[in-house]
């Protein structure tokens, strides 16, 4: 039976999410396919080549390094989370990425990105790290403090704009069993962007775009009331925080992070039996 998982992204919010993979990896659990979404998607790449702890260091080691991700790479480069060091010297150098086991994976990784003239979610597949690596850093570009990735002559952003819990798209492409992993817990809503009237000047030729950005709290608010209703029917599993991160979209701090990081690891395995008797 075809199996999914779903990792919402949150920038360092995320490192919750690193935990949780890395329960996955520990007790072999394995899935057909990963649908991850901005810092979900570089997760997933690291679930998919099997590497246990590197999604946890891939962030937390380089947090701290300018080039990695801060208001001074923005000014210089345009992108808050460095394009050059946080794709390529972290993989190729630094926390090394496993390119080979990665291609040979059976399990198939969409990273969800949004696309700017449509606005509109999409789910494309990374084969080849290397080639595809432009995917996952569009997924993972957040609006105002990254520039579009230009990919196929499209331009894209940050994959949560389109679909920041893409659930539903795992249940439509046929996977019968579907876990989720989300970053916030389950009291939490998302309010209106406070930051609209700066969208609608960035972004003033890209209308699709900031329609899309406007409404985002709607949208997800209705994916959080869907998935409520799967999870009571028991057509997907999830796994959340049981309270509120207290982890920043841009953390700085590693204790803070090393401390989201535990928590998904321990909020994964009391999970797991009832886990393994859906799965």
């Amino acid at each position: 039976m075809s199996s999914a998982l779903v990792l919402e992204g949150g920038g360092l919010r995320a490192i919750f999410s690193a935990g949780v993979v890395d329960c996955f990896l520990e007790e072999k659990i394995r899935f057909d396919a990963v649908y991850g979404v901005s810092a979900g998607a570089c997760h997933g790449c690291s679930f998919v080549s099997g590497q246990h702890g590197r999604a946890f260091h891939a962030m937390a080691d380089n947090v701290g390094n300018w080039r990695y991700a801060s208001l001074r790479s923005f000014l210089l480069t345009g992108d808050w989370f460095g394009e050059k060091y946080a794709y390529h010297e972290v993989p190729d150098r630094l926390t090394p990425f496993d390119y080979e086991a990665f291609a040979a994976s059976k399990t198939k990784l969409h990273v969800v990105t949004t696309n700017c003239r449509t606005g509109l979610a999409e789910y494309p597949v990374v084969r080849d790290f290397v080639r595809d690596v432009d995917l996952v850093r569009a997924s993972a570009s957040m609006p105002l403090v990254s520039r579009m990735v230009p990919v196929n002559g499209e331009f894209y952003l940050d994959g949560g704009i389109g679909d920041s819990v893409p659930a539903e798209q795992a249940l439509r492409e046929g996977h019968k069993k579907c876990v989720v992993v989300l970053t916030r817990d389950a009291s939490y809503r998302k309010s209106p962007n406070p930051l609209m009237p700066l969208v609608k000047l960035k972004y003033r030729k890209w209308p699709a775009l900031v329609r899309a950005i406007g409404d985002r709290h709607r949208r997800y608010n209705e994916e959080l009331r869907r998935i409520a209703e799967l999870e009571k029917a028991g057509e997907i599993f999830v796994i959340r925080p049981e309270s509120e991160l207290k982890i920043g979209r841009l953390e700085k701090d590693p204790e803070i992070l090393r401390a989201g990081y535990e928590l998904g690891l321990e909020t994964a395995r009391k999970a797991l039996p009832a886990l393994k008797k859906y799965l």
